[in-house]
C-alpha cells in the first residue's frame, strides 16, 4: 500500500523520525511537503476560526487527497511526521488486500479517549480488527482513504471552516456522513505527544493553541461548570449509552501496542488535556 507522509522542511528531525519507523517494519513511504502555517500565502485566505497550525495541518491533508485523487492506487495511507508506529504495522502496510470491500476511510490512530464503534467486529489478520466507526473520534495522524473518498473530500472542502479531525471522522457533518468509517483496533498507531518518552521530543503545534481556540468557539467554559449541568452531562451520557446499547454500539478506548505492552490510555500529558 502507498503511504504519504506529511512533513515541513524546516522539520527534518521529524521526517528522521518517521524514516527510522518506516524502516523498523520494513515499509517505504512517499513525503508530502506540509503546508508552513509561518510562511504560506494560502492561509490569509482560510478561516479566523481555525489556528495558523490547523489551517495548514487541514492543507497538507488535502494536498495527500489530491495526490491520491489523481493516482491510481484504490487505497493509500496518509500519517502525519509525528506518528509512532506499533511493531506489527508492516503487516498490514504491506498491502491493501484486507481491506473491506465498500470501505472509504480506515482510522489506524487512537487518541485513548473513548470512541464510539459497532459491536460488530470485521478480522483482518495479525491481530487486527476493524469496526464500523460512529461519531467522531479525533486525531488525523494516521488514516487510510480510499481513492474515491480522497476526490469526494478534496471536493467537499472547497471552503473550508473545520479543523482536519472534523472533516474526516465527525459523521455528523456533511463531508463524511455518507462515508463508510472505520476503527482499526488495536490502533497501528498514535501521536508521540501520547507517549512519555516521546512527548517532549515531538510537541504538537496544534494542541498548544486548540485550548485558546475553543474558548473562542465557546466550547470550554473557563469558569467551570454548574452541579446542575455536570448532572445534564453526565444524564445524557448514560442515555447515550443505552441508546449505542440499542443498535449494537459501544463506547470503547482504542488500545495500541507499545514496545511489547497494551497500552489503554496516554503516558504523557495527553492524557489529562
Amino acid at each position: 500500500m502507498r503511504c504519504l507522509v506529511i512533513n515541513l522542511d524546516r522539520s527534518p528531525a521529524r521526517l528522521a523520525h518517521m524514516t527510522a519507523e518506516f524502516s523498523r517494519i520494513g515499509v517505504t513511504f512517499d513525503r508530502v511537503a506540509a503546508v508552513d502555517g509561518l510562511s504560506s500565502p494560502e492561509i490569509a485566505d482560510m478561516s479566523a476560526n481555525l489556528s495558523l497550525s490547523e489551517i495548514a495541518c487541514f492543507l497538507s491533508h488535502k494536498a495527500c487527497w489530491q495526490i491520491i485523487a489523481k493516482g491510481d492506487d484504490a487505497y493509500c495511507a496518509i500519517f502525519e511526521d509525528d506518528a509512532v508506529l506499533t511493531e506489527t504495522a508492516g503487516r498490514l502496510l504491506a498491502s491493501e488486500g484486507w481491506i473491506p470491500n465498500g470501505a472509504d476511510i480506515i482510522k489506524m490512530e487512537t487518541v485513548f479517549r473513548k470512541a464510539v464503534i459497532a459491536m460488530k467486529q470485521v478480522f483482518v489478520g495479525h491481530g487486527y480488527v476493524l469496526h464500523r466507526l460512529h461519531g467522531l473520534h479525533s486525531g488525523s495522524a494516521g488514516y487510510i482513504v480510499s481513492r474515491q473518498a480522497a476526490r469526494d473530500l478534496v471536493e467537499a472542502t472547497q471552503n473550508n471552516e473545520l479543523p482536519i479531525d472534523d472533516v474526516i471522522f465527525n459523521q455528523a457533518l456533511a463531508t463524511s456522513s455518507s462515508k463508510v468509517i472505520y476503527q482499526l483496533s488495536p490502533a497501528l498507531c498514535t501521536q508521540a505527544s501520547y507517549l512519555r518518552d516521546k512527548a517532549a521530543e515531538f510537541p504538537s503545534e496544534i494542541e498548544q493553541t486548540r485550548a485558546a481556540l475553543q474558548q473562542k468557539r465557546k466550547l470550554v467554559n473557563p469558569r467551570g461548570k454548574a452541579p446542575l449541568a455536570k448532572f445534564a452531562i453526565e444524564a445524557k451520557r448514560v442515555w447515550r449509552q443505552i441508546f449505542d446499547i440499542c443498535r449494537l454500539r459501544r463506547e470503547k478506548t482504542i488500545p495500541f501496542d507499545y514496545r511489547g505492552k497494551r497500552m489503554r490510555r496516554a503516558m504523557a500529558y495527553a492524557s489529562m488535556r
